[in-house]
């Protein structure tokens, strides 16, 4: 709601729990409320840009006017939400080909052809050999600075840069191929290069049906 022409893809999940019938009946149910939060918050912004506006010193508004209005130009695409089984293969393997279909999509994604410059290719191929590399531990996790220093041992990247290492990474994050959390002040020094690891522990840290499993803990 915040990123300027956002395009989000509902996910429901956990279709294995849900009768056949039910699962159109929820993502209607679904798609419903999202639609209806969306005229909700384009209400709400319209009205607190009006009383700024109506405000006896607006002056002292100036900045909260701006944010508001930059937030009221926000476009949001809602796509048709995804129903899949987590455990059945065939289903993730669906939601893939799903949003590829729709990463391919110019019309959402007039951005979508982009010519790299060749040095993006071999930072991304150099740190898929790093990744998988012996000495690199199961959870990936790697200062910024250190790999930078590994990268710039590969004769085409003795000159790589931390600026362009730091650009390179940002659309490597973009494309799921690493984590970076440069917005976190405690993490911006880290690199996580196995974003599965991440996946894993927020698994075991936000699981379904958690209250009831630890409410049958003795």
């Amino acid at each position: 709601m915040r990123v300027p022409n956002s395009v989000v893809l509902p996910v429901g999940t956990h279709v294995d729990y849900c009768r056949k019938e039910e699962v159109e009946k929820k993502r209607h149910d679904i798609m419903a409320k999202i639609t209806a939060m969306l005229v909700e918050r384009k209400s709400n912004l319209a009205h607190f840009i009006n009383n700024l506006e109506g405000s006896e010193e607006p002056e002292f508004y100036v900045d909260q006017w701006e944010r508001l209005k930059e937030m009221e130009s926000c476009t949001l695409t809602i796509l048709n939400l995804v129903a899949v089984n987590c455990t059945d293969h065939r289903d993730i393997k669906k939601l893939e080909a799903t949003i590829l279909e729709h990463v391919k999509n110019e019309e959402l994604f007039p951005e979508v052809i982009r010519v790299l410059p060749p040095v993006y290719r071999q930072v991304e191929a150099a740190i898929v050999d790093i990744a998988q590399s012996e000495e690199v531990a199961d959870h990936g996790m790697m200062d910024l600075q250190y790999l930078l220093s590994k990268l710039s041992q590969w004769e085409h990247l003795a000159n790589l840069d931390r600026e362009l290492l730091q650009d390179i990474l940002r659309y490597l994050h973009r494309i799921g191929l690493v984590v970076w959390y440069e917005e976190i002040r405690h993490l911006e020094s880290t690199v996580f290069l196995q974003p599965t690891f991440l996946i894993t522990m927020f698994r075991l840290l936000v699981r379904y049906q958690l209250v009831q499993q630890l409410e049958s803990i003795s």
